[in-house]
């Protein structure tokens, strides 16, 4: 399958639920990513991307927090849900995959904030982001900006 812009959303769709539900109940990872093969179609999905981004939050946890906590106005444990899993995944992602560009993971994050996060949580996460990307891809954020 040639991977679409498409199938990158659905993965990280299904990766913040996924790590919703894991930072909820604390169920085995594994055990998590089958019940979303199988309660899922998974056939429009980059499930490459949703495995990497499921696995590689959770093992790479106390980095990723430590990245984006700075620029919190309260502790992790205040943020909602999902805010929480948004926030893990697109830092992952600005830290480990510099092939998507950052504008595109900002995006992606804030458009599941306006969908499934409390109101106004998507300008929260935008701004968090915002800073996150002047950090991690400082190259590439002032290659923009001109």
């Amino acid at each position: 399958m040639t991977v679409t812009a498409s199938a990158r959303r659905k993965a990280r769709h299904y990766a913040m639920q996924a790590l919703y539900q894991w930072q909820m109940t604390g169920a085995n990872l594994n055990a998590i990513e089958a019940e979303f093969h199988a309660d899922n179609d998974m056939s429009k999905t980059d499930v490459a991307y949703f495995r990497e981004l499921l696995h590689g939050v959770t093992k790479n946890l106390d980095e990723i927090e430590g990245t984006y906590s700075q620029y919190l106005d309260r502790d992790v444990e205040e943020l909602d849900p999902v805010s929480r899993a948004l926030l893990r995944m697109a830092t992952f992602e600005m830290k480990n995959r510099v092939d998507v560009p950052y504008k595109v993971v900002i995006n992606e994050a804030v458009a599941l904030a306006k969908k499934f996060g409390p109101t106004d949580a998507f300008k929260f996460i935008n701004g968090i982001l915002d800073k996150v990307a002047a950090k991690e891809r400082s190259v590439e954020v002032k290659a923009d900006k001109g």
